[in-house]
């Protein structure tokens, strides 16, 4: 691997940049000094004819290859959550310690890896209400992980939904072929009322505020509301028309409220 070290100002910066990427770097970084000039650090697998950036006063430098892929596997730790759980990346082989169950993550490009705060206050509330055997909604399921979650609580019948195909896609991946987990693309709309004991929806507040009515017609029991912070609390809040919040959780500034509906 071979870095080009190059000079230019604020007005040029932009320029090169975009000579760079069609000239084919593999990335770039950027070093800001005073009075407006900047080195720009760009990296490639060879050498190239250095003689359309002589205006940059170029140089190279060797570097160490690096497996890019092994540096952001190690920043992903195993972590406890709540009492019960205890995160692990898909690629290590790590046992869950005595009193937790190991719940398998997969960092990727669906949401839900399980180390946002929202996620983990899902996973909590999870704890705390699912009973086993109950059947269970992940409302919005992303990368799979509350549904996996609701398997590992001895949830009954799991069905997880998501308007985003290739969200399903993946969470059906992720969650393998012999999972229990009925899943769909589409919304809870689709849902029939009353369908779910338990019902969890990780979500932003907008999206929450728009699905509240089905959200509270499809559940009979258990309602876990995450994924808005402390801003939005009151406006959760006030959309939720069948049942007062049960219990409400905090992680930094997000929020989860639970409802408990009276059969």
């Amino acid at each position: 691997m071979f870095s080009l070290w190059l000079e230019c100002d604020d007005a040029g910066k932009d320029l090169l940049t975009t000579i760079l990427w069609e000239a084919g770097t593999a990335g770039i970084t950027e070093h800001e000094f005073p009075g407006g000039r900047w080195e720009l650090e760009a990296f490639f697998d060879k050498e190239l004819d250095l003689s359309p950036f002589a205006p940059y006063h170029p140089r190279w430098k060797r570097v160490a290859s690096t497996d890019w892929l092994e540096v952001s596997r190690a920043m992903w730790e195993p972590l406890p959550v709540g009492e019960r759980f205890y995160l692990v990346p898909e690629w290590r082989e790590d046992a869950a310690p005595a009193g937790r169950v190991r719940l398998t993550v997969h960092p990727g490009l669906a949401c839900g890896t399980g180390y946002h705060a929202a996620t983990q206050l899902a996973l909590r509330a999870m704890e705390r209400h699912l009973v086993a055997g109950s059947s269970f909604l992940d409302v919005g399921t992303g990368s799979g992980i509350l549904s996996e979650a609701a398997l590992l609580l001895g949830a009954g019948r799991v069905t997880a939904c998501d308007i985003d195909y290739e969200a399903a896609r993946i969470a059906r991946c992720n969650l393998g072929p012999r999972a229990t987990v009925s899943l769909f693309c589409g919304s809870v709309r689709s849902v029939t009322t009353g369908a779910f004991e338990t019902v969890a929806a990780n979500l932003n507040a907008q999206s929450l505020l728009g699905l509240m009515a089905d959200l509270e017609r499809v559940c009979r029991g258990t309602l876990i509301l995450s994924g808005f912070t402390q801003r939005d609390v009151k406006a959760v809040q006030a959309a939720i028309h069948s049942a007062p919040a049960s219990d409400l959780l905090e992680q930094d500034e997000w929020r989860c409220i639970v409802l408990r509906f009276v059969q």
